[in-house]
């Protein structure tokens, strides 16, 4: 099963840093690319744990539906969200944040494994794995930019 692991150093407290990655508000605007957005669950504001989110995007060109829950909540250490339903076989995303000097480490733990046995895992090795990292490193640069001029949040 592949997993990605990204770290980012954000130059704010890990409570905004926590609060900010769990704001649908920040995920939906950090993803405008993809045209990702909530449709069920909650769908502003920040979550919580046990919340769940539908979002709908468009990658490769096709549609997709996925829904997820808050499955694990430190504030402002840690927390988990998973699929509930989607594209995946499973999707499982931890987010953790410690203090550094005057900012904060970001680091995402994203295990996935695609549907579709060895097609998939195939799929996995050759394209996603490159993709949602890339996802995640746009995410984590919005992140970090609106942090860093709280106007832009």
């Amino acid at each position: 099963m592949p997993t990605i692991e990204l770290i980012t150093r954000v130059p704010a407290a890990p409570r905004q840093c926590f609060e900010l990655s769990l704001s649908v508000d920040a995920h939906t605007a950090s993803m405008r690319a993809s045209g990702e957005r909530a449709v069920g669950g909650v769908t502003a504001g920040v979550m919580g744990l046990g919340d769940v989110v539908t979002w709908r995007a468009r990658h490769f060109g096709v549609p997709f539906t996925m829904t997820s829950r808050i499955s694990a909540h430190d504030a402002p250490h840690r927390f988990v969200d998973e699929q509930v339903s989607g594209p995946f076989r499973r999707w499982h995303h931890e987010h953790r944040f410690d203090a550094d000097g005057d900012g904060t480490v970001m680091t995402d733990v994203a295990t996935f494994e695609s549907p579709a046995w060895w097609v998939g895992r195939a799929v996995d090795r050759l394209v996603l794995t490159s993709y949602l990292t890339r996802l995640l490193t746009v995410r984590n640069e919005w992140l970090t930019a609106a942090l860093a001029s709280p106007g832009r949040v």
